[in-house]
């Protein structure tokens, strides 16, 4: 399937502004390349921010900026799944409309169910961070748990039916969508994002690595933390408060990195840590349970139980004192990721047919 497109279309892109997330950049790369590659005029639409000013982050995808959306049929919304709900799309009745599911998770915790149902739970993690200085529920675990029984509310979404086309970031949505969701597979399409190139054009040398082991702190954190307490003759290092550059400086001197998050969609710092040289040790949430997402070998990824964190703590060690072995078990991961902007502009290619 390939979506027909004229010489006076236009693609509007909706993201969120004022944020700095994988998924924001994925847009951002979407509108560069869809301009770059393919010749359509396309545009960045920020909601609810509405903005001529580009993130520094983003600058180099040098995108146009639209003020408004043009509907009309000839022309193309792509949103993310986070705007499925959202009452902007009421003020289009013409254009057609793409949705790209950069996650699974992230469009079920804006469904009214759920924030009803984890009320109680959010409130006393408010109580929790005020008194304990934590919550006491980690809310990903508890939405992941729910979210595999309830596929069918996408399909009864009102945008739902006026999609053309269901853009997917991962294989986890990809066989969410068409599993749980009863998407016809035809209209779903695979759409991968790529690496920033202050990730892909930075080298590390064997040499400067040290026995550090990194962590993504903004996931997972609970369970990460009881590893830590397992083996406190290790150092770790949690990815929190730093620049884009700052990251890639830790994670050169990293030897392990390791993520019991969620996986909404392909995670970014799990890429990002793999090209610059370290050992990737993950849970088997979202899109980490696929070896289409996370292409590492099986004996690198643990159900997050209390009874495996020996077996975890056994393998960052043996990441730490064999690394130069255990590296190169790596080395498809990281050429699959040197590969990534190549296939993006390949999917994009045949996604659209220009008239």
């Amino acid at each position: 399937m390939s979506l027909k497109i004229y010489k006076n279309t236009k693609v509007f892109i909706i993201s969120p502004g004022k944020k700095k997330t994988g998924g924001v950049e994925g847009l951002h790369q979407l509108a560069y390349e869809l301009r770059e590659n393919t010749g359509i005029d396309t545009y960045i639409y920020y909601y609810p921010y509405l903005s001529q000013i580009v993130q520094e982050e983003y600058k180099d995808y040098n995108v146009s900026i639209a003020d408004y959306i043009e509907d009309t049929s000839v022309n193309i919304l792509i949103i993310p799944e986070i705007y499925i709900r959202h009452k902007i799309l009421n003020n289009f009745n013409n254009i057609r409309i793409i949705i790209w599911w950069l996650s699974i998770d992230n469009y079920f915790s804006g469904v009214p169910y759920f924030k009803k149902h984890f009320f109680c739970h959010r409130f006393i993690n408010k109580l929790g961070s005020r008194l304990l200085g934590y919550p006491v529920f980690d809310m990903n675990v508890l939405l992941q748990r729910r979210i595999k029984r309830y596929g069918y509310l996408i399909k009864k979404e009102a945008v739902i039916q006026r999609t053309c086309c269901h853009l997917v970031q991962s294989y986890y949505a990809r066989n969410y969508l068409i599993k749980k969701a009863g998407i016809n597979e035809d209209i779903v399409k695979e759409l991968y994002d790529y690496l920033n190139k202050s990730f892909l054009e930075e080298r590390y040398e064997i040499a400067d690595k040290e026995n550090l082991v990194v962590f993504n702190y903004k996931k997972g954190y609970s369970f990460t933390q009881r590893i830590i307490k397992n083996t406190p003759d290790i150092k770790f290092v949690p990815l929190v408060n730093m620049s884009r550059k700052q990251v890639v400086e830790v994670l050169k001197k990293a030897k392990v990195y390791i993520d019991f998050g969620h996986h909404p969609g392909k995670d970014r710092p799990p890429r990002e840590a793999a090209i610059l040289g370290c050992c990737i040790i993950t849970g088997k949430k979202g899109s980490a349970d696929y070896f289409e997402d996370v292409p590492i070998p099986e004996e690198y990824k643990f159900d997050e139980r209390n009874k495996n964190i020996p077996y975890i703590t056994e393998k960052i060690k043996d990441c730490i004192n064999n690394y130069q072995i255990r590296i190169k078990d790596f080395e498809n991961y990281r050429r699959i990721i040197k590969q990534e902007r190549s296939k993006f502009i390949h999917q994009i290619q045949d996604l659209f047919y220009i008239t």
